[in-house]
């Protein structure tokens, strides 16, 4: 049988799998109707969506290891972009064995550059080239959509990578961000994380739903903190992990320039672009709803000491508890030349922003003398983001950023700033 033939039949055999769970479903309970998701959605290992389109029973389970091995192989060797990409996500739905074999043939998006799995959105982009990607605002919903892709093409949903959703409170904002467009629930398996903005809109908190994959311990001079990242909730029914913080300097005096801001990303260390280095690199997308669950009553009922302990003064500043140990990356925006002819401030965006705008920003890393990184690695730009239409943005980023940290650093750039402008 042909490869394409294979394909297409497993990729039938799976719609037909689908399908069924969708009429049982909807029997069982025909008042709530199935969201819809894009073809390229797979869902997070251990998720009951998972569990239910994964069957271990079927007529290609038996499959010989090393025919699977060579099948599996050809598709993601022949499949390098979205949509066709999608066949590699077909296979690792046929059943837990399929599975296993793609999820050891799929490499990182730093080692590829491509981006196959949910966990492919918080692992580190490529070092050579970056990922070139868009962002879509929808004004009346409130709703950002991050697409894989040099431009827009509203004809292909597949290619939906992250959503996220403003919402506005009386102190602060938070943009919700999810694997999907259309369910921004904390307590959905899609829920990915979180941006939240303090009340002048000057400073961001970056939130993941699962822990940094490194090291649970955090020392510093005041204080040293152990965390059981498993145990660690506070209100809500998911936990949220900060790994970044963005600050946007006021400019109260209105002087001529553009927004001016660093990120300094708690998660990843500043060794991570020295020569050599490595930055963290998640390879399970947990589910942040079941972990929570404690197997055990809480020992502050019962009197004893708490799995968290905070120092009286670990609650005055960012949640830094999480993050690698040593100094974290600090990325601060390129400084731009003002251009006399056109009387405006310029950044070479190398054509991807066409749109002049004071949301544009490009971010570099922030280095010190003694941090021996070296002059190229500090004037190679690491997250761009601009304009090039009514409400449509381009975003590339790269090693060592995450799709995910990228974009809700530039959501922090949607947000208002009359302070800072």
């Amino acid at each position: 049988m042909a490869l394409k033939n294979i394909v297409k039949e497993m990729r039938d055999g799976i719609g037909n799998i689908s399908r069924r769970g969708s009429e049982r479903r909807c029997s069982e309970n025909g008042k709530h109707n199935m969201r819809r998701r894009g073809r390229s959605y797979i869902a997070p290992e251990g998720s009951s969506s998972s569990s239910k389109i994964i069957v271990e029973q079927s007529q290609w389970a038996n499959m010989p290891p090393e025919l699977l091995l060579d099948i599996i192989q050809r598709i993601e060797a022949s499949q390098t972009s979205w949509p066709a990409r999608r066949d590699v996500v077909a296979c690792a739905s046929v059943c837990k064995s399929w599975r296993a074999v793609t999820k050891e043939i799929i490499r990182t998006p730093e080692q590829c550059g491509l981006l196959s799995f949910p966990v492919s959105l918080k692992q580190p982009g490529p070092r050579d080239a970056p990922i070139q990607c868009y962002i879509r605002r929808e004004r009346p919903t409130g709703t950002y959509r991050l697409y894989l892709g040099l431009s827009p093409d509203p004809g292909d949903m597949s290619k939906l990578l992250l959503a996220a959703r403003k919402i506005r409170k009386a102190t602060s904002t938070d943009f919700l961000i999810s694997l999907v467009g259309d369910d921004f629930s904390r307590t959905s398996n899609t829920y990915v994380g979180k941006l939240r903005s303090n009340f002048l809109g000057t400073k961001f908190t970056i939130y993941d739903s699962q822990p940094p994959c490194d090291t649970a311990i955090h020392s510093n001079s005041r204080s040293q903190r152990k965390i059981f990242p498993k145990q660690v909730s506070l209100k809500g029914s998911s936990s949220n992990y900060s790994v970044a913080t963005i600050s946007y300097e006021l400019n109260v005096l209105r002087t001529r320039g553009p927004r001016r801001m660093q990120c300094t990303m708690h998660s990843i260390p500043i060794s991570a672009i020295q020569e050599g280095g490595t930055a963290p690199t998640p390879i399970e997308f947990t589910n942040c709803c079941e972990e929570q669950i404690p197997s055990s009553p809480s020992p502050v009922s019962k009197g004893k000491k708490p799995l968290v302990e905070f120092s009286s003064t670990s609650l005055s500043g960012p949640l830094e508890s999480f993050g690698s140990a040593g100094d974290p990356l600090i990325l601060k925006n390129k400084a731009p030349r003002w251009h006399e002819q056109l009387q405006c401030w310029c950044l070479n965006f190398k054509g991807r922003v066409t749109v002049a705008s004071v949301k544009n920003f490009q971010l570099v890393a922030a280095a010190e003398p003694n941090q021996n990184v070296s002059v190229a690695e500090q004037e190679r730009v690491i997250l761009q983001f601009g304009k090039i239409g009514k409400d449509i943005f381009t975003m590339d980023y790269r090693y060592p950023l995450s799709a995910l940290q990228a974009f809700a650093i530039c959501l922090s750039s949607f947000d208002t700033k009359p302070a800072c402008e």
